[in-house]
């Protein structure tokens, strides 16, 4: 496809935008401003719950033809009656535990002033992504810094893992203009992608390769 014919316009990315936090039942109405400038977005205004600023941060990105978003989201969480930061430390390892796909005994989790911050170690990738999603939906939550280190029991086995991560991208996002390289235990993508969509559904692809400790991604977003 040409790019420079399917190039799109602020103004088409800022309608498709709106139209999109409309639409989407996880972000409030009418709280989110919305501003594009040659395909950036720029998110304003305020939620009450950080789960609610990502859910809007999602949106964007799905769009077609945004380069980047700029998140300008401020969380002003809803007083929850009694609750501390201890008890949402407690909330959090709950949580944790109640995922079956996340190591929560490898896992440890602190808060502060409603922030939560996650350290430990996990074998895979897409286990300390979704520890952080399990984190993010809770109440009274304003923001989480994941610090969870990925510790494979193996190395990727070189070019059998890149080939795999290449046929995985191929087969779900239909594209060969991503290319995959793997370098020790990172691997490293290259190439365009349509949408912010496409760029986190690569990543999240060469998260679940095993043996991978890290993902260098250098994907470029076109419209």
């Amino acid at each position: 496809m040409d790019t420079a014919t399917s190039a799109r316009t602020d103004p088409e990315i800022h309608r498709d935008v709106l139209a999109e936090l409309d639409w989407d039942p996880q972000v409030p109405p009418t709280v989110v401003g919305v501003a594009v400038l040659h395909g950036v977005v720029t998110l304003t205004g305020s939620v009450d719950s950080y789960a609610h600023r990502w859910a809007a941060v999602r949106c964007a990105q799905r769009i077609r033809g945004v380069r980047a978003v700029a998140d300008d989201i401020e969380v002003r969480p809803s007083d929850v009656p009694g609750q501390t930061d201890t008890e949402l430390a407690l909330a959090a390892g709950r949580a944790l535990e109640w995922d079956s796909f996340v190591p929560a005994e490898r896992l440890d989790v602190t808060a502060a002033n409603g922030w939560l911050i996650l350290r430990g170690e996990a074998e895979f990738g897409w286990q300390r992504r979704t520890a952080e999603r399990e984190l993010r939906r809770l109440r009274g939550v304003r923001g989480v810094t994941n610090l969870v280190e990925v510790r494979p029991a193996r190395r990727p086995t070189g070019e059998r893992a890149r080939h795999d991560v290449q046929r995985a991208v191929s087969r779900i996002l239909g594209t060969e203009r991503v290319q995959a390289r793997v370098r020790g235990d990172t691997v490293v993508l290259t190439g365009v992608v349509r949408s912010w969509w496409e760029r986190d559904e690569a990543e999240r692809i060469a998260w679940s390769a095993p043996g991978v400790r890290a993902v260098d991604d250098r994907l470029v977003v076109v419209g």
